[in-house]
């Protein structure tokens, strides 16, 4: 499936690039271990980011006016209104994309902040849109949790998107049953449970070197 990513904006366009799976808090951890997750791992890659091509710093009072917040380039850039503003109030702030995105019939493009990068202070907004046959370009949202100030550095991406099908959720109904109904997955699920009880009553330096990866694996 394509996914058309049409510049507005006379061309000028935000960097637009596949997510990647590392993050800065998951490198810090001792060992890396946080990257041993890898239904995290597979979050993290999960999409296109797209970028701010400035540093800004966006400042809430905590009123629910529009005058409330200000936005401010931290490095020069000569437009920062094109690429941040305040047009909801509430601590809202509103990115621009640069993009006018399409997709194939039957599929909608899902829009939020970058998956497990959390950012004190404000939190993205998530939104699912029409994009298979939306005329105009959508915006990215991020609401201030308190009064303050948060920074977003030029290349820090503000915005991942990816697409998903039209009615899939739906047209899902969730079945709940009783997992001994299943004889086999109940004996699979028994049995991953007694390795992994077994395996975290080592002490820790066995664990690391015995540390298992039947996820991975399959």
């Amino acid at each position: 499936m394509k996914l058309v990513c049409y510049t507005v904006d006379g061309g000028d366009a935000f960097p637009l690039r596949p997510a990647p799976v590392t993050r800065e808090w998951m490198d810090r951890i001792p060992d890396h271990h946080a990257y041993r997750c890898l239904p995290l791992n597979i979050a993290n890659s999960h999409g296109w980011e797209i970028a701010s091509p400035c540093a800004l710093e966006v400042e809430w009072d905590g009123s629910p006016n529009l005058r409330g917040m200000a936005i401010r380039a931290l490095d020069g850039y000569p437009e920062v209104s094109r690429v941040a503003v305040s047009l909801f109030a509430h601590g809202i702030v509103t990115f621009y994309l640069s993009y006018l995105f399409r997709t194939e019939p039957g599929w909608n493009l899902l829009a939020t902040g970058p998956f497990n990068r959390p950012k004190d202070g404000v939190a993205p907004l998530t939104g699912i849109i029409e994009t298979d046959w939306l005329p105009y370009p959508f915006t990215m949202n991020w609401q201030m949790t308190r009064p303050g100030k948060v920074r977003f550095d030029k290349d820090e991406p503000f915005c991942v998107v990816f697409p998903v099908r039209v009615r899939a959720v739906l047209e899902t109904h969730p079945e709940i049953r009783n997992l001994a109904d299943d004889p086999m997955l109940e004996a699979q699920a028994n049995a991953w449970q007694k390795h992994r009880d077994e395996f975290h009553a080592r002490d820790p330096a066995t664990r690391k070197e015995a540390w298992k990866r039947y996820y991975f694996l399959g």
